[in-house]
């Protein structure tokens, strides 16, 4: 995406709630896209950007020895082709009461500058996650080490979050409402067709309003 379309991008999705993206794609595409029952250490904070993965397995310390597939590893193998602006998402496949990471190990996230984190599990140490500069979507918080049910096991392939498919390079898109997963293809078209979205729920509001007028 050129930094034209990028800015178009953003200004659209400023003027956008999850509810609006997710009532456009269903406008253009058939499967679905629509993630919820997120929670958030940084609420308010909007997350958009193209998807990397983290894939998560149960964890076997013969089968899987901690030392190769450690989450540092695995995150430097997601950015590989780039970390600015980027999603890390974390799929726990079926463990979605495990934690998936914490303050320490999404730090990088923060130092790498990417966008932030959609994690199909619990984060650890939401204080200290809302003092980086990025946003998280999570489906709830715990203060339990997750590394003796879960460990990191491949990186940027197709994975499955809530019954939603993402496969690295889409577009998530999260904030207060939920989450939606957009194709990067589409992701300009789809914006636009949301905040046509927006604009004809805001003039049939209005016009409820301008029709029954508070006494």
């Amino acid at each position: 995406m050129t930094a034209r379309e990028n800015d178009r991008l953003q200004d659209l999705a400023s003027r956008v709630r999850t509810p609006d993206v997710v009532d456009a794609m269903g406008r253009m595409h058939r499967h679905r896209c629509h993630i919820n029952d997120l929670v958030s250490p940084t609420p308010g904070r909007v997350l958009l950007g193209p998807a990397v993965t983290i894939s998560f397995f149960p964890a076997c310390e013969q089968a899987l020895p901690p030392e190769q597939f450690s989450f540092t590893r695995l995150f430097h193998d997601a950015i590989g082709q780039g970390a600015q602006g980027r999603v890390l998402v974390l799929a726990g496949n079926g463990h979605t009461d495990v934690s998936l990471g914490g303050g320490t190990k999404l730090s990088l996230v923060a130092a790498h500058g990417l966008a932030g984190v959609l994690a199909d599990g619990r984060l650890r140490d939401f204080v200290e996650i809302a003092t980086y500069d990025f946003a998280a979507y999570c489906l709830g918080q715990t203060s339990k080490w997750g590394g003796d049910v879960v460990t990191p096991f491949e990186a940027n392939r197709p994975v499955v979050v809530s019954g939603v498919t993402v496969r690295p390079g889409d577009y998530v898109f999260a904030d207060a409402s939920g989450a939606a997963v957009i194709p990067a293809a589409q992701v300009l078209s789809v914006f636009e067709e949301a905040n046509r979205v927006a604009q004809g729920e805001a003039a049939f509001v209005e016009s409820v309003r301008r029709d029954n007028p508070a006494d």
